[in-house]
């Protein structure tokens, strides 16, 4: 395991390099198409359909019309014809849009993520709180697509390492050369890791994690051991140790 003050040193200078729109340019990432976006439902849109291989995201992201979260939902259900991704078929990215839509007329989706954590002191109730208002808007559909792409309510301590939800809350509360710092209630120091395939990989090699299995409490022990780091803002590491995965550099770099 390497030493934790050397490695403190080397993220630190991975950081100030990779942290930067020149950066997240250089290779396929969702957040490219999120940061064009206006609209917080759209960009979250961006976040949720981020799944399976960066480019495909990205090809996927850029064929959206993300104005029809404005329009009626007829309009909605007439424009959306033959587009699917993955595990979403036709009809789940219509009533995607569609449940969005109506969320959109409820309330903002800053309040929909920070009522729930400003009471409890944790995201993830934020994150509960969101799924609750999804299922009640859009009580009738259900489907394999469109549960996954929402998620489901857990009950006590999530399994899933949520980490499209994350992500989001990442690009939404940080504010830097990389994220967007849209929303304004939301502490940094209360955001956990958005933890995918390449960071788990790399956080095991590094030392920063030990749990072998990719879920919620592998999740928890690598932003705690990221806190070390930087208590306030433990996720300004993210997506430079994302890249260290994604680049297949991470042994040159060790």
């Amino acid at each position: 395991m390497i030493h934790f003050t050397s490695l403190e040193q080397r993220l630190e200078q991975e950081v100030l390099e990779k942290n930067t729109l020149e950066n997240l340019l250089s290779a396929d990432d969702p957040l490219q198409v999120a940061r064009r976006q206006k609209n917080q439902f759209a960009i979250l849109l961006c976040a949720l359909f981020s799944y399976g291989n960066a480019k495909n995201i990205v090809n996927f992201l850029q064929k959206l019309d993300f104005s029809l979260l404005d329009l009626s939902e007829k309009q909605i259900q007439k424009a959306l014809t033959h587009l699917k991704y993955r595990f979403q078929n036709e009809e789940d990215v219509k009533q995607i849009f569609i449940t969005l839509r109506r969320m959109q007329n409820e309330d903002s989706l800053e309040n929909f993520f920070t009522k729930a954590y400003l009471e409890k002191g944790c995201v993830l109730y934020g994150i509960k709180n969101f799924l609750f208002s999804v299922w009640q808007v859009n009580k009738k559909y259900s489907s394999y697509g469109y549960d996954f792409f929402f998620g489901r309510v857990w009950r006590n301590v999530p399994n899933s390492p949520l980490k499209r939800y994350n992500m989001f809350l990442r690009w939404m509360v940080r504010k830097d050369r990389l994220d967007l710092g849209l929303f304004e209630r939301i502490h940094t120091k209360d955001l956990f890791m958005p933890l995918d395939i390449h960071t788990h990989r790399v956080s095991l090699k590094l030392g920063l994690l030990k749990r072998k299995t990719y879920d919620f409490k592998a999740v928890v022990e690598l932003t705690n051991n990221l806190k070390k780091f930087d208590s306030n803002d433990p996720l300004k590491y993210d997506f430079a140790l994302y890249r260290l995965g994604q680049s297949g550099r991470l042994d040159e770099w060790i």
